[in-house]
């Protein structure tokens, strides 16, 4: 698996380079968040039909939730927009134990 942090513009030329190589893409995007949150509003991440990544949304546990649904959303081509935080019952797992929240869009592109 691929990981690491690049510039937002960065990171949507490399989406728009991995849809012209013929991958199945998909793009996360932080469109709200509230309170503590890891990665502001307009943080990317791209995500590959093989798993790859590039970007960050949040960070540790969050992020793999993200990729797990966006695997998803490229299989079904339908977008989904998840929230993620303590209010969820699931915060301490994905990680979100700051007290903050997010939602991040995930589309598919191509």
């Amino acid at each position: 698996m691929i990981s690491s942090f690049v510039q937002p513009y960065d990171l949507l030329v490399e989406a728009e380079s991995w849809v012209r190589q013929g991958r199945d893409v998909a793009l996360a995007t932080v469109v709200e968040t509230w309170g503590s949150a890891p990665r502001p509003v307009g943080s990317h991440l791209v995500i590959d039909a093989e798993g790859n990544f590039q970007g960050s949304v949040s960070g540790g546990c969050v992020e793999g939730a993200v990729v797990a649904e966006a695997l998803d959303v490229i299989g079904s081509g339908t977008a989904r927009m998840l929230e993620f935080g303590v209010a969820d019952e699931t915060a301490w797992q994905v990680g979100l134990s700051c007290g903050g929240r997010i939602r991040v869009y995930v589309e598919k592109l191509g």
